[in-house]
């Protein structure tokens, strides 16, 4: 039986202090023997070049280290906003969280985001307020912002008094002005406790501390520590804290297996690898295992565990283990290998609600560019890559202008790419106004026969692609009918004004087939007419992404910013007051907010901020937003549509 293990992830906003913490306990629990530093690119967990230039995390890592005889992986992420997709892969794997908030900043917006999706993923936590001898730190705002703004029952589980030496909850001297708060805090929990407190009685130490504790583990209360990461105050603390509180119990099935593939990367010795969490059994070398998302065996390649940045061969990985697989053709991020847990849904911290077009500088280097682009999508799906060839395009979907910095300084460093970017657009959808049928008869230049009508409508905003078939199988076969589904997602991702088509129902209502003309191909190519013809015939109007967002600033300056909102096309409600600030909350169109945030800050000198969040598409208004040009051969063409799909038109794909 191997040691406990336990899998934490270190999350914060930008510049809270993830990277140096986690440098700080590799080195606490003698995992290392010098620490590395963020300004000077020497950090174990910012491996890329990019990284120690700009002294940011962009790609998650992991490292182990023991304690108390406990193995803690330590997952680092991204803090940038822009890097969020990697945040998501890694919340799948956890088995806690160190939220991190800075003394100073205190709760950030998209801390905020990420407190809110692990409590919804019942990821347990704790919380560690970072850079208390900042000039401008408040613990104690911090505590209270945590209490009001994410509605948590937070306790300052290891606190720091005015000397900076860290005093655990129980050891607070019943003279100190937070010993109070904190016995309330706790009796909430705790009926005996509360009657002893109201009734006068001296609370004890021991009491306190069994009392607060075990509303910690059951996660009533949520521990917040204080410290330095940079000097290493209070992270012997936390790393207690990780191994005392967030070390659960799990019911692992040895019977079954059960891994997820939650990342995968290039290796410049290795090709393309696989990071893994197993959750169930394990996972041998050179064993086939079942790969649910292609229903299939495969064979696995080489296991390895990360040593700090070495990769080290095993022969196998437990439940409960991060490791490596290499020679991963067959696998994709999300993967499960074994079988998937009822009770698994992948995290969702933002949606891509912006696109972009890269360009090569030099056309010779086309080809170059398709291959490198090609390697980044399959490391981050989310971009979404699209090649279009006859415009020489490829298109990406991106979350901020920080992520296009970062994709034009790796493909320079890792491919030696010189590329350029259009501005970005908003990411828009189609939906058909009114009810329409598309008919369509495949039957010349012979061998061919399709010949099918549709009918499409209208369905209720965010209800996506509906298809059904009124078909008989004596009239189409039932092989052909497969077919027409299978290609109706590809047919939408372009309509008539460039975009993709959503909120669609689409039923198959007549046709026939040929029992000697007919092969499925030719069901596919008509799919494509018989569907366009009907969006055609409907016509679509676009489809905005419209984010939910909370507005926090100074009162003065409500006027200014509702005006603002109003020009913007936003909707939102009455405004509250408190203290001289004001909290607005409500609705507005990404595209008209993309760079609200800047400009709210400049406004309010930094002491306003914008919190927002996708929320969905909703009907964009006439005259607003972006038509774009069908890209490739248009199957309303139909002539051409034909000659293309059978090799005789020697323009380039659609799309790839």
């Amino acid at each position: 039986m191997h040691k406990p293990i336990i899998n934490i992830g270190i999350l914060s906003h930008v510049d809270a202090g993830k990277t140096t913490i986690t440098e700080n306990l590799l080195f606490v629990s003698g995992a290392i023997r010098q620490k590395g530093n963020v300004d000077s690119g020497s950090t174990i967990t910012d491996s890329m070049d990019i990284e120690k230039r700009r002294g940011i995390s962009i790609k998650s890592s992991s490292v182990s280290l023991d304690w108390k005889g406990v193995t803690v992986n330590i997952l680092d992420t991204p803090g940038h906003v822009d890097f969020a997709a990697e945040v998501e892969r890694v919340l799948s794997v956890l088995d806690g969280a160190i939220v991190v908030v800075s003394a100073v900043e205190g709760v950030q917006a998209h801390t905020i985001t990420l407190v809110e999706i692990i409590k919804e993923m019942d990821i347990p936590f704790i919380v560690f307020i970072n850079k208390i001898d900042r000039d401008g730190a408040d613990v104690d705002f911090v505590l209270n912002s945590l209490k009001k703004e994410l509605s948590l029952d937070v306790i300052p589980y290891i606190i720091a008094n005015e000397k900076q030496e860290l005093i655990p909850f129980w050891e607070i001297p019943e003279t100190d002005d937070g010993f109070e708060r904190i016995v309330e805090s706790i009796a909430e929990y705790d009926d005996v406790l509360m009657n002893n407190y109201l009734e006068g009685e001296k609370i004890t130490k021991q009491s306190l501390e069994q009392s607060g504790i075990k509303s910690i583990k059951k996660r009533l209360l949520i521990p917040a520590l204080s410290g330095i990461a940079k000097n290493g105050i209070g992270i012997k603390e936390l790393l207690n804290a990780v191994v005392d509180i967030l070390q659960i119990e799990k019911n692992i099935d040895t019977t079954k297996q059960s891994a997820l593939v939650y990342k995968i990367e290039y290796h410049n010795k290795y090709g393309k690898i696989a990071h893994v969490r197993v959750f169930n059994g394990s996972l041998k070398a050179k064993e086939l295992v079942i790969n649910i998302r292609l229903n299939k065996e495969i064979k696995l390649g080489v296991l390895k565990k990360i040593s700090l940045n070495k990769l080290i061969d095993t022969p196998v990985l437990e439940a409960g283990e991060i490791g490596i697989i290499t020679s991963v053709d067959d696998i994709q991020t999300g993967d499960f290998l074994g079988y998937k847990p009822e009770n698994h849904r992948p995290a969702k911290l933002l949606e891509s609600v912006m696109t972009t077009v890269i360009k090569p500088k030099e056309e010779k280097d086309f080809n170059k560019l398709n291959d490198a682009l090609s390697i980044l999508n399959i490391e981050d799906p989310l971009l979404n890559l699209k090649w279009y060839k006859q415009d020489k395009e490829f298109h990406i979907n991106i979350i901020g202008p920080i992520q296009i910095e970062i994709i034009e300084e790796e493909l320079k460093e890792r491919f030696g790419l010189d590329v350029t970017f259009a501005n970005p657009t908003v990411i828009y959808k189609e939906r058909p106004i009114k009810k329409a049928e598309g008919f369509v008869r495949y039957w010349m230049p012979k061998p061919c026969w399709a010949i099918m009508t549709f009918e499409i409508e209208p369905g209720e905003i965010g209800s996506g692609i509906k298809y059904k078939s009124k078909v008989r199988q004596s009239d189409i076969h039932l092989k052909y009918q497969n077919e027409v589904e299978r290609t109706i997602p590809k047919v939408l991702k372009q309509g008539i004004k460039g975009w993709e088509v959503t909120d669609i129902q689409i039923t198959l209502v007549s046709g026939e087939d040929h029992n000697i003309h007919s092969r499925p191909g030719d069901f596919e190519l008509a799919t494509y007419m018989g569907i366009m013809r009907a969006i055609d015939n409907s016509g679509t109007e676009l489809l905005e992404p419209i984010l939910s967002f909370t507005i926090n600033a100074p009162e003065e300056l409500l006027g200014k910013i509702a005006s603002d909102l109003t020009r913007m096309r936003a909707q939102f409600a009455n405004p509250d007051f408190e203290n001289g600030s004001f909290s607005l909350s409500g609705t507005i169109p990404a595209a008209t907010s993309i760079n609200y945030s800047i400009k709210l800050n400049s406004l309010t000198s930094g002491k306003g901020r914008i919190r927002t969040k996708f929320k969905g598409y909703d009907i964009c208004p006439p005259n607003e937003g972006e038509i774009r040009e069908y890209k490739g051969v248009n199957p309303l063409d139909e002539a051409l549509w034909i000659l293309h799909r059978r090799g005789a038109y020697k323009g380039e794909d659609r799309e790839k």
